[in-house]
């Protein structure tokens, strides 16, 4: 096809033909829920439908007054409708703002659409760093991709005039013009993902996947204890129907986690909104948690250490052994400038050198001298990753630039003093020269090894700016245990010098990956070094699975599609937004204004949800084990059931519904220890089984003083709000802000107010005997110890026969041997 043709492109009216047709690059899910969806998953629950039928039930006995927790129910799901809406607009917005651009051409001309606005027929512009967005065959131009996102194999692939792109891959490097020929669904890629969805639908954060286990265990549970409770006090204790349906209800909505799995996934959402408010894109909730537990941080010199933009600082002749040959030390330089106006500029090290030579210019002479020394252009390479260098095939000669350890192979001894005089002072030297063989493409693979020796007749020196905000950021995670790994493919000496200068803690100690050849001594630097250089590709993967294979958890930054495979690998995968589009679709997070120093905000965002819903999900656990217990325990002694429904609905939204919604929110960025569900369970079993002994010493002792079931009822409800608010109190401590002690206060306030004002609503009187006051007031005495109590018995249990048990029967078969 002529060049003419592929300039051209479609025109609009085509475009608007094809779009009229149905054949645009339409994504094959969509990326959020619809309106709908939300409504429906918070409406149409398994816990909403029992309730509804809890609710029947008191109907059917005309217990009108116990219906107080349908309004609770309703506007649980309402809050949860309207903070995912919200939260749907922001980052909806936010993620149309952010999505993937693609340059085309149309009417003639060069523009920049979004990836979703592609047609069938559209002809797209490649180059380093585009992510393909859909399948397409090559009119003109080439390239080398990277296709294993799609088969798992990471070389790069050279495609020419005819041959087909998948979707899904990505530009190494070249530039070419290819013509779209399957978009949306039909396209290889969104093939894939089809296959994969039903599995990534499933994906959950450790948290919802722990709290999703235990809400599905208490909605089993609550069928049969609700109907062995109202069986046997209805059928063997003659209770009426109305008092025998109060008690089942009362017990079973105390063992319903209504709001627990709802506060985590509202939690998370908002803490996506507020991440978005700070110029940070979510494409994957759990990140959010695994953030917070991160304890090794992999980064990027170019881009996270310093800034994207590279200068060349000076350019000088190399004098040494091979400086003979056909070319004049005169034209080193010019050549140079010839090589680079071929290349496409598709990376930073290359636009920096066109910023160096626009200036200069060179006369008619000097321009045909140059040409009858080089010939015409043969090949264009550009620059691989693998191989770290680009080059040029003239006709005549083959010139290179690139990294010198790379590119002069074994002669780098010979001219070692030369480029280390800069890498000592954490500049970056290439090396510009004559290649002595012939590079040659193949279809099946980019084949750029350097079989023959390079004559060196540059240096170019480059450098970086340190980014201002790098050393609080790296003095930051120096402080929260979090440990550095700065993985680069430049010279090791270099990257350690500006990992000095950045304060990254060990920067000393570094060491050229390319050295090392065993497999065992390349783990062992691993866990050793801080400061890596000259990492390839698939290094970098190698280097985030021995990471995580030695128990710890890895956050991995890049920019580049040289950092996509580590990426995908790494627990939680953190994008700069000016890098590669492959770079940025492959991550979790997607910093937007490429500002590393927006990772403390993340990483202290992840933990004050985590902290936050250990706390508040231990608020929800106190009642559903106490609740549990409670019924095990009537059932087993046969009493009817303490507390009414109306009663339970009081004393939960006072000491769990609302404060843990409010602590949810607060500020928390203490350090992340342990597994999230025992955490939680070990906070709550205290508190739960105080309420246990607390409850049910009530019930036998009023048993004994023969007080009423009445008066026994209420004194439940005074022991259960005076144990909600000590526990509420304690988990609240330290109170190192004025919002801690505005929830506590504001709940015992609340409490109060309703009990004085609602009594009608909530069920409760003061008609309460002389009696029944001092047996309340020892009572009340007794909780605060009886909670310390079982907290040192927990601990005790925990420590001395868990940690006993794991490390005898686990540690000792070596299952965590990695440990």
């Amino acid at each position: 096809m002529k060049k003419e043709q592929i300039i051209v492109g479609l025109s609009q009216e085509e475009v608007e033909a094809r779009k009229a047709a149905g054949l645009t690059n339409k994504a094959v899910e969509a990326p959020s829920k619809t309106v709908g969806e939300i409504i429906a998953s918070n409406v149409f629950t398994y816990f909403n439908f029992v309730f509804l039928l809890l609710a029947a039930l008191l109907i059917s006995v005309r217990s009108f007054r116990d219906l107080s927790f349908l309004p609770l129910i309703f506007i649980n799901s309402l809050i949860g409708i309207l903070q995912e809406l919200r939260a749907k607009q922001i980052l909806d917005k936010l993620t149309v703002l952010s999505a993937p651009e693609i340059r085309v051409m149309r009417d003639g001309e060069e523009k920049m659409i979004k990836t979703h606005n592609l047609v069938m027929d559209d002809v797209m512009v490649l180059t380093a760093g585009y992510q393909i967005p859909a399948d397409a065959v090559v009119i003109d131009g080439e390239v080398a991709v990277n296709e294993s996102l799609l088969t798992g194999e990471s070389d790069d692939i050279v495609k020419k005039t005819g041959d087909e792109l998948f979707s899904g891959s990505f530009v190494v490097y070249g530039k070419c013009y290819v013509k779209v020929t399957k978009v949306g669904a039909e396209s290889y890629a969104a093939k894939l993902t089809m296959k994969a969805k039903a599995i990534r639908v499933g994906e959950q954060s450790e948290i919802l996947r722990s709290l999703n286990s235990f809400v599905k265990l208490a909605g089993i549970a609550i069928i049969p204890i609700g109907i062995i409770m109202f069986g046997q006090q209805y059928f063997l204790h003659s209770a009426t129907a109305k008092v025998s349906i109060q008690a089942m209800v009362a017990a079973i909505m105390g063992m319903i986690p209504e709001g627990l799995f709802l506060l985590a996934s509202v939690t998370l959402v908002l803490s996506a909104v507020r991440l978005a408010q700070k110029k940070v894109l979510v494409h994957d909730m759990k990140c959010i948690e695994t953030l917070a537990r991160v304890d090794v941080l992999c980064v990027d010199k170019t881009g996270t250490i310093t800034s994207d933009r590279m200068n060349v600082e000076q350019i000088q002749r190399i004098v040494g052994k091979d400086d003979s040959g056909d070319i004049l030390p005169d034209q080193f330089e010019q050549l140079l400038k010839k090589v680079v106006a071929e290349q496409s500029g598709d990376n930073e090290t290359m636009r920096a050198l066109k910023r160096y030579f626009e200036k200069s210019e060179e006369s008619v002479e000097e321009h045909n001298a140059l040409s009858d020394l080089t010939g015409e252009v043969i090949k264009v390479l550009g620059f691989s990753s693998k191989y770290k260098y680009s080059g040029i095939c003239f006709k005549k000669k083959t010139l290179v630039v690139g990294a010198p350890e790379f590119v002069l192979g074994d002669d780098f001894k010979k001219y070692a003093k030369t480029f280390n005089q800069f890498t000592e002072k954490g500049y970056r030297a290439l090396v510009f020269g004559e290649y002595q063989g012939q590079l040659s493409g193949k279809k099946e693979k980019a084949e750029m090894a350097l079989t023959e020796k390079v004559r060196p007749l540059l240096v170019i020196v480059l450098s970086n700016e340190i980014r201002k905000t790098a050393p609080a950021t790296f003095a930051y995670f120096k402080e929260q245990g979090v440990k550095i790994k700065v993985i680069s493919g430049d010279n090791a000496r270099t990257v350690s010098e500006v990992a000095k200068m950045a304060g990254v803690e060990g920067a000393e100690d570094y060491i050229d990956i390319s050295t090392v050849k065993d497999a065992k001594e390349f783990k062992a630097a691993v866990l050793k070094y801080t400061v890596f250089g000259r990492v390839k590709p698939e290094e970098k993967l190698k280097m985030v699975k021995i990471l995580k294979t030695a128990g710890r958890t890895v956050a991995m930054t890049g920019d580049g599609v040289n950092d996509v495979l580590a990426l995908k690998e790494a627990d939680c995968s953190v994008a700069m937004a000016s890098g590669s589009q492959a770079a940025v679709q492959a991550s979790q997070l997607v910093l937007l204004e490429s500002d590393f120093a927006r990772m403390p905000a993340i990483v202290k965002e992840g933990r004050q949800v985590v902290n936050n819903l250990e706390r508040s999900g231990s608020l929800f656990l106190v009642k559903n084990i106490f609740s549990f217990i409670a019924a095990i325990l009537s059932i087993s002694f046969g009493m009817i059931y303490p507390l009414l429904p109306t009663q339970v609905s009081l004393v939960t939204m006072f000491t769990i519904g609302i404060p843990s919604f409010f602590l949810a929110q607060i500020p928390n960025q203490n350090l992340i220890k342990g597994n999230f569900i025992l955490n939680v369970l070990s906070k709550a079993t205290p508190a739960a089984m105080t309420n246990v002994v607390v409850i049910w010493a009530l019930v036998f002792v009023t048993r004994a003083l023969r007080i009423g079931q009445v008066e026994l009822g209420m004194l439940c409800v005074l022991a259960w709000e005076v144990v909600g608010l000590v526990y509420l109190y304690r988990i609240c401590r330290p109170f190192d802000n004025i919002w801690k002690k505005l929830i506590v206060g504001g709940c015992g306030f609340g409490m109060i107010f309703c009990m004085i004002f609602l009594q009608d609503l909530f069920g409760v009187t003061f008609n309460i005997s002389y009696l029944g006051w001092i047996v309340f007031a020892i009572t009340a005495c007794l909780v605060l110890p009886t909670m310390v109590f079982f907290e040192k018995l927990l601990a005790v249990i925990y420590f001395k026969f868990f940690i006993g048990f794991v490390q005898e029967k686990i540690i000792e078969k070596k299952i965590f041997r990695k440990y």
